[in-house]
């Protein structure tokens, strides 16, 4: 019986993972193709102040090993980090994998808490609203929504740190913060308070769980479970909030590592998208190639665990959703 439940989502996964390496190679190329034809040198970075000519930046890109073609180096990159080596920084000459480890963390602390107060607003909201329908204060509640959601992160971050760093002091500045060993969750919670509210999903929760929740309610198997007194909240619970949250955050991902970017410019927070900032100025290359692929695998992992969320929910899912899976 546990092997016949299993089976669906161990379908899934298979599928799932397959498309991941298809769309990672896409990615790759994409992104490697953008690189090499945008204007700008990594090795004209690396001569600053000195006399750069075209062949002093030939002889480093042969001491450093790196082919002429575009083609050649990308086969070169893709092998090396089929065995797991992402190259190494031009900029500072280490390991690319080792420096985006050193500042994955921060990122994912940081993205999973806006996560979290994304949701910690929007899911009562939308709730409240299914619930009781259209009331005073819902229609207050849903407004204030779409209004936040419509501030530009990057004034509201910079209105953040004016209101609550400048002028009352409540938070240090997080670059203060980032490298010493004091650093405690309460620092960290206006970069996330800002992400969490400035992403622009509030409103998209909101309104994808309220349409969800109302679709729900209004089943059959709501209303008899009403008529016999059993809890609506229990049957309701799968279809009307687990499935819609799963969707709305996997799709909505992108908007957030976006929405991180910034914020970690704002904040002077360590994390992977200042980095990519950090490389994009200095046209490293290298690691801009390998926080582009763990961007995309954070990608297509929300788009997997919102599959078997779906899946789990309904095993039956597995045979009639593969067709659109690989449509997709």
């Amino acid at each position: 019986m546990k092997l016949a439940a299993t089976k669906p989502i161990t379908l899934v996964l298979a599928r799932e993972l397959a498309l991941a390496a298809l769309l990672l190679v896409g990615v790759s190329f994409v992104v490697f193709v953008i690189l090499y034809l945008s204007p700008g040198d990594p090795f004209s970075v690396l001569l600053e102040g000195q006399i750069s000519n075209h062949a002093a930046r030939a002889g480093l890109r042969e001491a450093l090993g790196v082919p002429r073609t575009w083609y050649v180096q990308y086969l070169s990159w893709l092998g090396n980090l089929l065995q797991g080596n992402f190259g190494t920084s031009i900029r500072t000459g280490l390991p690319v994998f080792g420096e985006i480890a050193r500042v994955a963390l921060s990122t994912l602390y940081l993205t999973l808490g806006s996560m979290l107060v994304t949701l910690l607003i929007a899911v009562p909201i939308a709730l409240h609203s299914s619930v009781r329908g259209t009331t005073a204060l819902n229609w207050l509640l849903t407004m204030l929504a779409y209004v936040v959601s419509a501030l530009p992160v990057f004034w509201l971050g910079y209105v953040a740190v004016y209101v609550f760093i400048h002028q009352f002091g409540v938070f240090p500045l997080t670059a203060r913060i980032a490298a010493s060993s004091e650093r405690t969750w309460p620092f960290s919670l206006l970069p996330i308070f800002v992400l969490g509210i400035g992403n622009g999903t509030v409103s998209e929760v909101v309104r994808h769980l309220r349409e969800e929740m109302s679709r729900v309610m209004g089943e059959d198997y709501i209303r008899t479970a009403r008529a016999k007194g059993a809890s609506v909240w229990r049957h309701a619970f799968k279809e009307g909030l687990l499935i819609p949250m799963t969707e709305i955050i996997a799709s909505k991902i992108p908007f957030i590592l976006g929405g991180a970017v910034i914020v970690e410019q704002v904040f002077n927070w360590p994390g992977m998208g200042r980095m990519a900032w950090q490389a994009a100025q200095d046209r490293d290359f290298p690691v801009i190639m390998g926080i582009a692929m763990i961007a995309a695998t954070l990608v297509r992992l929300g788009s997997l665990l919102q599959r078997v969320v779906y899946v789990a929910v309904n095993p039956r899912a597995s045979n009639e959703r593969r067709g659109a899976a690989w449509a997709e």
